[in-house]
Parts: C-alpha cells; structure tokens; sequence
C-alpha cells in the first residue's frame, strides 16, 4: 500500500505542473480565439463583405485556431506531436474518402463565396430550380421559390453548374409576344400595344420600348413588345402588360385567335 501511494504521488508530482499548464493554455487560448474571431468578424462586416462571406470565414478562422490549440494543449501533455500529426493525416484522409460527395460540397461552398455569382437576396436558377438566394451555407444553399418552398441545393453541383442570376443587373428587359388576327391592321395593333407599355407605371423611358412584327405565323401575326424595367419590378410589369394588353386590344375590336373546332354531324 505504502508503495502505490508512494507511485502515485510521484506520478501526481510528475503530471499536476502539466496538467495545469495544459489547463491554463486552454482556457486562456479559448479566450483569445473567441476574441480573435470577434475582432475578425468587426473587421469583415466594416469592410463590408457579404453576410453568407463573413459566416464562413468566421467559422473556419475559429475551427482552425481551435485545431492549432488542441495540437498545442496535447504537446504538453506529453504526447508527441508529429505522431499527433500523422494520425490527424491518416485520419483526415480516410474520413475524406468517405466523405468525398461532402468535401466536393465544401469546396463548391468556397468556391461560391470566393467568386460570388450571387448572394442572399438574388434571384437565381440552377439545378433545375428558381428561387431567391435565401442563405449559403458551408454545404448547401438554400432557396425560396415564389410560392414560398424552400429548396435545399449541393453546393457542389450548384458550383459546377449553370447559374441565371437574375438580381445581379439593376435593369431586366420583359419580353412578350401577342397574336393578332389578320384582319387586323398592323399600325392601330403597334399603336395600341406601344400606349399599353408607356402607360405602364414601371416602364423605363430609356431604353425606350419597342413594338414590332416577329412572325407571320400559321393563323396570327404575332407582335414582340420589348420593355425595360428594374429588376425588382419585373414580375409586376409582365402582369400588368399581359392584362391590360387584352383589355386595350378588345376595346380596339382587335381579334386574338384562337382554335376553332368543327363539329362535323352525320346524316342518317
């Protein structure tokens, strides 16, 4: 008995200085990484970065710092860092073999908060998908469709892929094709769409619209308006040409065909 007491107080006597020593480093490492990465933070958001930027700079500056202070902590306690190191090494790299569809989604993540093709509040489509850019997260990116669905997508394929970004321009061009009968004579039709455009209250003056003759097809003659608008105003524009293109032209006695059926009747 007299002897484990005596092999534990050696041990005790050996270890305790470490121990605390190792204790101290990581409370007072703690303290300084959290206000390392508080100072980081104040310098990204006074510089202005993007919000979806900061987030991931801030997180991987405090994981890596993190990292650094445990390899620290453990040297003092006696482990061998370079053997600490090399299991680090073997096992970053089998969970980086398992992991490979989430590590290609880490560095899409990177990539897309390096080269920015968009950000949080853009309107967007890629993979499939449209919606307003609502967070971009370290794996994933998050949309919110027009009818308020969220869609999850991979940063991954989102950052290999083909991106619309609909946001990134202050002015979008609306686009609409109207069919007139043709009977119709093809001045009033120009007239009467070109004053449904200007009367349209989010209609720019410059570049000015423009009204035209796209196609003689099969059984219309069909008119291309095109019309310059903000891009937060798009949606509301389109609608209210669509509309009021319908109201103006029935007041004109101006025909939109449409298919006829015949009804052929059997004698007998």
């Amino acid at each position: 008995m007299e002897q484990n007491l005596a092999n534990i107080k050696s041990i005790l006597l050996e270890y305790a200085p470490k121990v605390v020593s190792a204790l101290i480093i990581l409370i007072v490492g703690l303290w300084i990484i959290g206000m390392l990465t508080k100072a980081a933070k104040k310098i990204m958001e006074s510089r202005g970065l993007d919000v979806s930027l900061r987030g991931f700079l801030t997180s991987l500056i405090n994981w890596s710092l993190k990292i650094f202070l445990f390899v620290t902590v453990a040297g003092k306690l006696g482990v061998e860092t370079t053997s600490f190191a090399a299991i680090i090494a073997a096992a970053g790299l089998a969970i980086g073999m398992a992991l490979q569809g989430s590590l290609a989604n880490f560095a899409g993540g990177a990539l897309l908060m390096v080269f920015r093709p968009f950000k949080v509040g853009d309107y967007i489509e890629a993979q499939g998908e449209q919606g307003v850019v609502k967070d971009i997260q370290i794996f994933t990116t998050k949309l919110n469709t027009v009818d308020n669905k969220e869609v999850i997508l991979p940063n991954g394929a989102l950052s290999n892929g083909n991106i619309i970004n609909y946001s990134s321009e202050a002015q979008r061009r609306v686009d609409l094709t109207f069919g007139v009968s043709y009977d119709a004579d093809i001045k009033q039709t120009k007239e009467v769409l070109l004053s449904v455009i200007n009367s349209t209250p989010f209609t720019l003056k410059d570049p000015a619209p423009a009204v035209m003759v796209g196609e003689l097809a099969d059984s219309s003659v069909n008119f291309i308006t095109r019309t310059w608008v903000e891009s937060a105003d798009y949606w509301n524009a389109y609608f209210h040409i669509m509309e009021n293109v319908k109201i103006e032209l029935d007041k004109a006695g101006i025909e939109i065909p449409y298919p006829h059926s015949v009804e052929i009747q059997k004698e007998g």
